[in-house]
């Protein structure tokens, strides 16, 4: 077990229940994410976690190291697949979409993470990328915060630019961004609007082209 996928198999419950305690900022990461992810995808959600991204974006299968994590996306209905996302066990070209949702900070190598991206998508699939963005008000509270928390403890929080280049060195040619989550998760009375572009919102929705 590597020391970022430690605490997940640890501390999983309350890694989901997140998403019940901030729900607003949850319902606006995943309509960004809705507004840039194919209809009906054949598609893999690489780092599933607890399935809270791919169940209602119509991802079928799921793969993480942990394996508490794929015990939650499997009773989500996630065909769910112990790996890495650094070395994908899937056939080259097997999927058009591949999911990739608060895991960039998390994988020991994001080129390599790239590549299999890349390598198990067909031409002109969908890569879509959600994470909050290094430079973004939340992203920078959570990089203060880091030895507070189990899960961040060991992340490397990345900017958009950073990802646009590992993209770009991958092979993929983006094609769009989104935004939202404007304030911080405890003062959302409400889910916030998705906005296009990036540089405003803390949470960064990207789809890339194979």
């Amino acid at each position: 077990m590597t020391p970022r996928s430690e605490p997940f198999e640890e501390h999983s419950e309350r890694y989901d229940r997140w998403f019940e305690e901030y729900e607003n900022a949850y319902e606006s990461e995943l309509e960004a994410l809705r507004e840039i992810t194919p209809q009906d995808p054949e598609g893999v959600s690489v780092g599933v976690g607890t399935g809270r991204f791919a169940e209602p974006l119509g991802v079928r299968v799921g793969l993480d190291p942990s394996v508490e994590m794929l015990r939650h996306a499997g009773r989500r209905g996630i065909d769910t697949v112990r790996g890495v996302a650094e070395a994908l066990p899937f056939d080259d070209g097997a999927f058009d979409t591949a999911l990739l949702v608060t895991t960039v900070c998390f994988v020991d190598d994001l080129g390599r993470t790239f590549d299999e991206a890349r390598r198990v998508l067909r031409e002109g699939g969908s890569f879509v990328i959600g994470y909050v963005d290094r430079e973004s008000p939340l992203g920078e509270r959570y990089q203060e915060r880091k030895g507070q928390n189990p899960f961040y403890k060991e992340a490397t929080f990345v900017s958009t630019d950073e990802l646009e280049e590992g993209l770009c060195d991958a092979g993929f040619r983006v094609r769009e961004h989104v935004q939202t989550v404007f304030r911080m998760p405890e003062e959302m009375e409400e889910p916030d609007e998705v906005e296009g572009g990036h540089g405003d919102g803390s949470f960064v929705g990207l789809r890339a082209r194979a």
